[in-house]
This record gives C-alpha cells, sequence and structure tokens, in this order.
C-alpha cells in the first residue's frame, strides 16, 4: 500500500538556524499568551468556544451570542468599537459602543442608572480603555431572577397530504421561559428600583403546528407533512403591529412567520432584553444593541424602531427575512 503521508520535518532534523528561529516565534507566542493581550477585533476573529447546546441567542455565556463569525459588522469589529466590562455587586456583564470617553459614557451606553448611594470604581469622569473593568456597589440591592412565560405562536401549514378542508395537529404548543435578573433595592418591604441586569430566552417556546389539507384524495396520508413556512397567527400587541406594518408595506404572512421565528428565540419579544456576556440589546439581538440607532433615536425602548432595523438588516444581509429565517435553522444565528 502506497504512503501518502507528507514528509514532516523535525526540531532535531533543522538546522541550527531554523531551530533558533523556531523557538524564536514559540517565545514570541508565549509572551503574548502570558500578557493577556486583548485586540480590539476580539469580536471579529474566529476563536474557539465550548460547544454551545443550546440557541446561540440563549446562551448566557456565549460571547458570541446570536452572531455567526461572519456578521463583524454586527460584532464591534470596527475601529472605533470598544467592549468595557461592568461589575454590579459582584456580577459582570459587557457593555459594547463607541467613542466611549469616561466611566459616565460607559455607564449611560448600557442603560445603567445609578442610585444616589451607589459607589462606583473609577470615578464618572475616569477615562476608560478596554481593559477598564467597572465596579459598581449598591448597598442594600441584590440581585433576584425570575422566569416570565414565553407565549407560542399557532402556525397553520397546508399540505396535500391531507385532503381539503381537514385539519391536523402535528405539534402541540408549549410556552417558552423567559429568566430575568435584576438589581432590586427595598426600603420597608417595598420595591424602590429594579434595574434589568440581564433578561434572556431560557428555554424556547414550542409553536403550535396545524396542517391544513389542500389534496385531492379523500384518503389522508398516515404521516402527513408540509414543506409550508406556514401563516402565523400574531400574538400581542407588537406581534399584532408587525403583521400589519409587513402586509401593509408589500410582506407576506410567510414573512411575518419568519420574523416570530427569529424574534422569539432570539428575545422572546422583550424589548429590553438584555445578554450579559456579550452585551447583544433588544427584541433582535443586535451587537450593540446601539447600531439600532440608525433605525431612530428610541432604539433602547422602541419595539417598533428595532424592528425596523432588523427588517433592514435582513433585507441587506440575506435579501428577506425569510432568507435570515433559513439561515437561523441551520446555524442558530442570523
Amino acid at each position: 500500500m502506497a504512503n501518502h503521508r507528507k514528509k514532516v520535518s523535525t526540531l532535531r532534523s533543522l538546522s541550527k538556524r531554523q531551530r533558533i528561529k523556531v523557538m524564536a516565534v514559540v517565545a514570541a507566542v508565549g509572551v503574548l499568551v502570558g500578557t493577556g493581550v486583548v485586540s480590539r477585533n476580539y469580536y471579529a476573529a474566529e476563536h474557539h468556544q465550548s460547544t454551545v447546546t443550546s440557541y446561540s441567542a440563549t446562551e448566557t455565556n456565549a460571547q458570541e451570542v446570536s452572531r455567526g463569525t461572519t456578521r463583524s459588522s454586527l460584532k464591534g469589529a470596527d475601529a472605533n468599537t470598544s467592549y468595557i466590562t461592568v461589575k454590579i455587586n459582584g456580577k459582570s456583564r459587557v457593555v459594547l459602543g463607541k467613542d466611549f470617553t469616561n466611566v459616565k459614557s460607559v455607564l449611560e451606553a448600557g442603560n445603567i442608572t445609578l442610585e444616589p448611594s451607589d459607589t462606583v470604581s473609577p470615578s464618572l469622569t475616569t477615562k476608560v480603555t478596554e481593559s477598564t473593568v467597572i465596579s459598581i456597589e449598591r448597598s442594600g440591592a441584590e440581585l433576584e431572577t425570575s422566569d416570565d412565560a414565553i407565549a407560542f405562536n399557532v402556525v397553520r401549514k397546508e399540505t396535500a397530504d391531507l385532503p381539503k378542508g381537514t385539519e391536523k395537529v402535528e405539534t402541540e404548543g408549549q410556552d417558552g421561559v423567559m429568566e430575568t435578573t435584576s438589581l432590586v433595592q427595598r426600603a420597608g418591604g417595598k420595591v424602590v428600583s429594579s434595574n434589568v441586569f440581564a433578561s434572556y430566552v431560557k428555554t424556547a417556546p414550542v409553536d403550535k403546528v396545524i396542517l391544513v389539507g389542500t389534496g385531492t384524495t379523500k384518503k389522508a396520508s398516515s404521516n402527513p407533512t408540509s414543506t409550508d413556512i406556514g401563516t402565523t397567527t400574531p400574538v400581542g400587541e407588537m406581534q399584532q403591529w408587525a403583521h400589519d406594518y409587513l402586509i401593509s408595506n408589500g410582506g407576506s404572512e410567510a414573512d411575518f412567520t419568519a420574523t416570530v421565528y427569529i424574534i422569539t428565540h432570539e428575545s422572546g419579544w422583550r424589548v429590553n432584553a438584555t445578554n450579559a456576556s456579550s452585551g447583544a440589546y433588544g427584541l433582535p439581538q443586535a451587537l450593540p444593541g446601539s447600531k439600532m440607532a440608525s433605525a431612530g433615536a428610541d432604539w433602547a425602548t422602541n419595539y417598533q424602531t428595532q424592528l425596523k432595523w432588523f427588517w433592514g438588516y435582513c433585507n441587506s444581509r440575506y435579501g428577506s427575512v425569510q432568507g435570515a429565517y433559513a439561515h437561523w435553522l441551520s446555524a442558530h444565528s442570523y
């Protein structure tokens, strides 16, 4: 049997000059690792991560939450974007933004409101770099975690495997879980202040899928299937607005279904959904959230502004929101 392996030179077979060069390179790498050098291109570079076992958008420890490695435009890769670590009562989160000047500018970008009794280190006027760690101690405040339900949607999909006029439930619906961690301060048993520290989709909801027959045969398939993306019934004010806006602007029911699926899995339809480890924010989990300012100055609180930015991004990146949906199904990110 022929041996197709390449001949590989060993360190012993190299000349003295070659060995010196190799050892110099090894030493240089060691210095970089030892000093913990972090470049500004951290979010754009390919780097090793532990395996994500759930949706990337819902992984609390994922540095690339909801973002594929090719999405450098959303990962702070440009030279003016920085990421700063903020610790509140010992709990860390990342704040991303541009043109940070001092501690105060970082807190403003992260929507972190200080209480009169808070202790901040370093001071608000201190200049910051990416190595700066801002610590906030709030006396009498505790981090509290709560779980809230994320409503499932009903999706109707047409199939020729069932006779026309018949329906069959393919999947039963199940609510998801949104986990929110807040810094809560109480006085006399009453909540004085509560600031959301992190909010993410702990468990994605399962849609109720109903197959709607379009076939002409009287005998139904024992295992009907559908390739139709489906028609989704809106749940709540935000989804109803999104549906009506899309339809009135030339969109389709399939576009709405794609929108609901992505936003539900990314943020559970929470306008202030915040990933503490990456800085991703809002309904579309934009990274950083301030990128949504291109759609409106009220990007941090207005769901309509966030959705308009989301659709604009999907159109420019994938050609349509359905294109983004197809990518999400395979990569669990968009």
